[in-house]
């Protein structure tokens, strides 16, 4: 046995050789070939790329540039100059067809009627339908009608002329739907143009919409979070007021009373915090305060009364009519009236006036009344802060209330108002 026999991988090692060889051999040239593919697909999009972004003009001048090419090849020397004239001046103004679409109709039209008088059939009469479609892209019905009537003529004294003996039908209605095939194409690009114009024009409008709704939005969230910090922040200062007043007044003839004004005080600026945290709280989606305290309503005027009571503004509350059935924000809405009216009556009244709060409720309705028996009425303007009885109409008005303040007949001050459940405002409030 020969050493090549002995060893069976190699029992054939020419043809092994010959194999590879020729493995190889085919897998150069594909590989070669997937390279110039790739290639050229590359310089096939960068050419797109370039292209695209030629102006138009560039475009436009194609076509007579293709037609003048094909007459110089096609035409024998002593038909050249005629022919070359007459397909110049047919395909030329096409270059500036986007610009003056029916003065370039206008003129291919007459080139197209010399080269009938002078009886020469040229491939540059394709130059009127592409004319015809520009104007019947770019002007009204009228003008589209008058093209494509012009154009029809000139389709059946072709016919007339150059259409063989006896066949006069099928060319001429193969050149009609030629005709009306370009002027439907036009109309469809200029609807087209329209259309798309007309959805730009609505989507910039809804976009300025929008933008003025989500202004007066932001207006209204921010005169919204203003008056809330207006009530509270004045109804509570004016009650820690009142009772370091108090508390400084009774410190040595009665500390007990003291310490329990102090207490009421350190109390009330909690409550501030509290009210402050959940009238802000909206505005954190992380912000647990507000869901562990509920707005106030008309369940806590109770509270406020003792509130006032203890700053030294003897309260009473009677609510006639159940509520469980009024929404959080109009039960809100009473409260913040209460309290700001309340909060004036602390401030510009003497000692000893007594303030009694009537809040009747109904399936459509809640009336709300704040009086006192001040021999002073508090002052009919705003607050200081110049939100005070301003805010107190806004929230009435949010309703379809009138809000209506003024002293009582027998002395003392009166602040009257009646909300209306079901209006339009209470949905926006």
């Amino acid at each position: 046995m020969t050493e090549a026999a002995a060893e069976p991988g190699n029992a054939h090692p020419v043809r092994y050789r010959d194999h590879v060889r020729r493995t190889r051999t085919t897998v150069r040239p594909t590989r070669r070939t997937d390279l110039v593919s790739a290639r050229a697909a590359r310089l096939v999009r960068a050419a797109r790329r370039r292209g695209l972004r030629l102006p138009p003009m560039v475009w436009d001048s194609l076509l007579p540039a293709l037609l003048l090419l094909n007459v110089v090849t096609t035409r024998a020397p002593r038909e050249l100059p005629v022919a070359v004239a007459l397909t110049a001046a047919l395909a030329l103004p096409l270059v500036w067809r986007r610009r003056a679409p029916l003065t370039v109709f206008g003129a291919v039209a007459a080139a197209a009627f010399v080269q009938w008088l002078m009886d020469v059939q040229l491939p540059a009469d394709t130059a009127l339908l592409v004319a015809l479609y520009t104007a019947a892209a770019n002007s009204g019905r009228r003008g589209t009608l008058v093209a494509g009537a012009v154009v029809e003529g000139g389709a059946l004294l072709a016919c007339l002329r150059w259409a063989a003996e006896g066949a006069f039908l099928t060319p001429f209605v193969a050149v009609t739907a030629t005709v009306v095939a370009a002027a439907v194409l036009g109309v469809n690009a200029r609807t087209t143009r329209a259309y798309l114009a007309a959805l730009e024009e609505r989507a910039a409008r809804l976009e300025q919409q929008q933008d003025q709704q989500a202004r007066l939005a932001v207006a209204e969230e921010r005169t919204r979070i203003t008056r809330e910090m207006h009530d509270i922040v004045t109804h509570n200062l004016s009650v820690m007021v009142a009772l370091t007043d108090a508390a400084v007044y009774a410190q040595h003839r009665s500390p007990d009373r003291a310490t329990t004004a102090m207490l009421q005080i350190s109390r009330t600026g909690r409550q501030a915090l509290t009210d402050m945290r959940r009238s802000l709280g909206v505005l954190r989606t992380d912000e647990p305060d507000a869901e562990r305290h509920p707005l106030p309503g008309i369940a806590q005027l109770e509270t406020l009364a003792e509130q006032m009571c203890a700053a030294g503004l003897p309260t009473r509350v009677e609510i006639q009519g159940g509520h469980t059935h009024i929404p959080a924000t109009a039960q809100l809405t009473v409260h913040r009236l209460v309290q700001e009216a309340l909060t004036n009556t602390l401030k510009h009244t003497p000692t000893g006036t007594h303030a009694k709060v009537r809040v009747r409720c109904s399936a459509e309705t809640v009336t709300v009344d704040v009086t006192d028996d001040g021999s002073c009425p508090p002052l009919p303007g705003p607050a200081p802060s110049g939100q005070g009885i301003t805010g107190m109409r806004e929230r009435a008005a949010a309703y379809g209330g009138k809000l209506r303040t003024g002293p009582l007949p027998g002395g003392g001050w009166e602040v009257h108002t009646r909300l209306d459940l079901g209006s339009i405002g209470a949905a926006s409030a």
